[in-house]
């Protein structure tokens, strides 16, 4: 289990991680996502021991990462598949990792075999290895330890559809057999198929969290009117974050009430007024995540409304 507790992180005047809870629990795979610089990256090296906190908790299996007496063998972790020592082979590079935590020697090619790794691939330099070899090793060096806790930075990256159909079912798998699985991707159709749990950071904070299938059974509310740009403008002036769908509606944050208060109150009649549908994780992303993406001119949008809707972080 991973249990993050009013996780926070300062860099002088900046906030990096605000206020950040949530629980990745055994059984379930985790997907952690969130625009680039929302916070996701430093959550993940406070959680593994690369980063103080400046407040707040990040606990595996009940401890810190720098309390666990041989973290290796209670957790596997790939936070970058390209920090890997060039010049070792893969087998290598495997070896280091099964002799450091003090295992048999047969975990070597056992966890070769494991990730799809040739005899021939593992006596080759990892200087020459692709990205997706890379992301292989780097699993390999994860798993060796048979850990209970995965901990994963974007793995899927660099895989071809196949090596991606590979990691799904492996954590697929690890998961099935009781582990935990945190994972963290861009690969958001990825993340859709495998998921149990998603929780959406933006800005720092969680955006929401908890079992996918509530996640995205529906998001904001929808409402129609014919001035579509008055209606916007009005949503807007109140708070609320708005996109437009294709066929013409408008898709905002805020519940039923508050959208049609704006809309009467800036007198624009509505024709439509109704909760969102369901949609797919793209879709609900960008929504929960619209106040801190960039926008097309690559300035960053403003930091996330108090109507953004949120959970209390914990996954069930």
């Amino acid at each position: 289990m991973i249990t993050i507790s009013a996780l926070t992180k300062r860099y002088g005047d900046f906030t990096a991680v605000d206020d950040v809870s949530f629980t990745a629990r055994p059984g379930r795979v985790t997907g952690f996502l969130g625009p680039n610089g929302a916070g996701k990256s430093t959550t993940l090296r406070i959680l593994t021991g690369l980063a103080e906190a400046t407040s707040g908790t990040a606990e595996v299996l009940g401890r810190r990462f720098a309390d666990l007496p041989n973290p290796g063998r209670e957790v596997g972790v790939l936070l970058d598949a390209s920090a890997q020592h060039a010049g070792r082979t893969g087998r290598e590079s495997l070896v280091l990792a099964q002799r450091t935590l003090g295992l048999p020697a047969a975990r070597v090619g056992e966890t070769l075999d494991r990730v799809g790794l040739t005899p021939q691939e593992a006596r080759r330099r990892v200087g020459n290895y692709s990205l997706g070899m890379r992301q292989r090793l780097g699993v390999a060096t994860a798993l060796i330890g048979e850990p209970q806790v995965l901990i994963l930075d974007e793995p899927a990256n660099g895989l071809d559809p196949a090596g991606i159909r590979w990691m799904r079912d492996l954590l697929r798998d690890f998961a099935d057999d009781g582990g935990t699985v945190l994972l963290s991707s861009h690969l958001l159709a990825e993340i859709e198929t495998i998921a149990d749990d998603i929780v959406v950071i933006g800005g720092g904070r969680v955006v929401a969290g908890g079992p996918k299938s509530e996640l995205l059974a529906g998001v904001g509310t929808l409402v129609r009117a014919d001035d579509v740009a008055a209606l916007t403008t009005a949503l807007e002036a109140a708070g609320q974050t708005t996109s437009r769908t294709d066929d013409g509606a408008v898709l905002t944050d805020a519940d039923l009430a508050g959208a049609g208060r704006a809309a009467f109150s800036a007198g624009i009649p509505v024709t439509e007024l109704r909760a969102a549908d369901g949609a797919g994780l793209e879709e609900t992303f960008l929504a929960l995540t619209a106040p801190t993406q960039r926008d097309a001119g690559g300035a960053p949008r403003p930091p996330v409304s108090p109507h953004t809707p949120t959970t209390t972080g914990a996954v069930a």
